[in-house]
């Protein structure tokens, strides 16, 4: 090796972002490996190489001991030797004198130049590590490279720059097709770092996908007039997504269905045309049950905030279309809300059933009126503990107080009784 190639480390070192010194003492200790394997295994040796002019050289280092405690000539050098070399070394010093094989230079490149691969590599998997890693929980596109079949599951993997994800079957939409070489948009759930290439873990059903793609069709949302309140999702057949808009001259479910559904609708063909529910949150968790109940009309809504759960009273042509195919409409309501449905029909509801209901729902609500007033009083009563409490240390240290103005006033009288 010579100073053309530390001139190559140079570039390598600027393009790649390696550390030079990390990776100069790399290629010595692997060319000491190499020397050990290659010359003696049994010595102790030192590799120099210069950071300047690429020479190198080998040193055999031996420890100087006394005559009787000389064990490994390979290892350990007598006192009385060592003095022939120079009458300065001391027991226990190092006495190293250079071994370096005349072939060693050839073995020397060929070992510098499998770390430094191995050093590109290893900075490749860095970067692409550090890339995706700041990716995490969002949204990229990547073309399908290659899939495979592992215990009768699918495996589709996607090339996404220098990085590869990989999208499990849990996290496929279910019937969708995957075509290698086809482009798609992923959610990117999660990045480990592994001894080969970085772990990018990747989904099409996860509910954050949705929530990014609206993110990119409408400016309200990236703008933060209109907030993405909560989500509900069933990958491949139907999403409800709860909005409200912070400007009370936006609508925000026009905002995410766009001049004639244009917005919504390249949603929805990424999705592979999931139907999209797009309704308004309230705080009012009683109107925000019915709008999740959407596209079905309500009647009535009976909210027992103790129990967190809610009846709906729908009528009764309504009633398939509230809980939908297999109970799917239903089922998305009590996620986006997090609420318990119960959906019963105009004509399975009577007056009786009503009132005993209002009746429940008022007694769990006076029970929570109760508790926090409870609370308040438990608060109120510490805060007259704490005043007492004030009150007896203020008393403590004014009787602490005129203690010691009483021991002063004493020791002035002692003192005049003494004089």
């Amino acid at each position: 090796m010579n100073a053309e190639f530390i001139q190559a480390l140079d570039e390598l070192v600027k393009d790649r972002g390696i550390d030079k010194e990390v990776l100069l003492e790399t290629i010595e200790q692997a060319l000491t490996s190499a020397y050990k394997k290659n010359f003696g295994s049994a010595q102790n040796v030192r590799i120099d190489l210069n950071r300047d002019t690429g020479d190198i050289k080998v040193y055999s280092q031996r420890t100087v001991v006394d005559e009787s405690d000389l064990y490994d000539n390979f290892l350990e050098i007598e006192l009385a030797e060592a003095r022939e070399v120079n009458k300065n070394y001391e027991l226990g010093d190092v006495l190293e004198y250079e071994v370096t094989p005349r072939d060693f230079g050839r073995i020397a490149a060929q070992t510098a130049k499998q770390i430094v691969v191995q050093k590109i590599r290893e900075a490749e998997r860095e970067m692409t590590f550090n890339e995706f890693v700041e990716k995490q929980d969002e949204l990229i596109t990547g073309e399908i490279s290659r899939i495979s079949i592992k215990d009768g599951k699918q495996i589709v993997f996607v090339q996404v720059g220098k990085g590869e994800g990989i999208l499990l079957q849990s996290e496929q939409i279910p019937g969708e097709e995957y075509k290698i070489g086809e482009t798609k948009k992923f959610y990117v759930v999660e990045v480990n770092k592994t001894n080969k290439n970085p772990q990018i873990l990747v989904s099409r059903s996860n509910m954050g996908l949705v929530k990014r793609l609206f993110e990119m069709e409408v400016p309200e949302i990236q703008q933060g007039i209109v907030q993405i309140k909560s989500i509900s999702r069933e990958a491949g057949s139907r999403t409800k997504m709860a909005v409200k808009s912070v400007d009370p001259n936006i609508d925000p479910i026009g905002a995410c269905v766009g001049t004639q559904g244009s917005r919504v609708r390249n949603v929805v063909a990424e999705l592979g045309d999931e139907k999209i529910d797009i309704v308004k949150y309230n705080d009012d968790i009683g109107i925000f049950v019915e709008a999740s109940l959407s596209p079905s009309k309500v009647t009535k809504v009976f909210v027992d905030k103790k129990e967190k759960s809610a009846v709906v009273i729908v009528p009764d042509y309504q009633l398939s279309l509230a809980i939908g195919k297999e109970g799917q409409n239903a089922r998305l309501a009590a996620r986006l809300t997090n609420w318990k449905i119960d959906i019963k029909p105009e004509s399975d509801f009577s007056e009786e059933e009503e009132k005993e209901l209002i009746e429940k729902i008022a007694l769990n609500d006076k029970s929570i009126e109760e508790k926090e007033e409870i609370i308040d009083l438990d608060q109120g009563s510490d805060l007259e503990e704490q005043k007492q409490d004030d009150v007896e240390v203020e008393e403590e240290f004014a009787e602490m107080d005129d203690q010691e103005n009483t021991d002063d006033i004493t020791a002035e009288e002692v003192e005049t009784i003494e004089e």
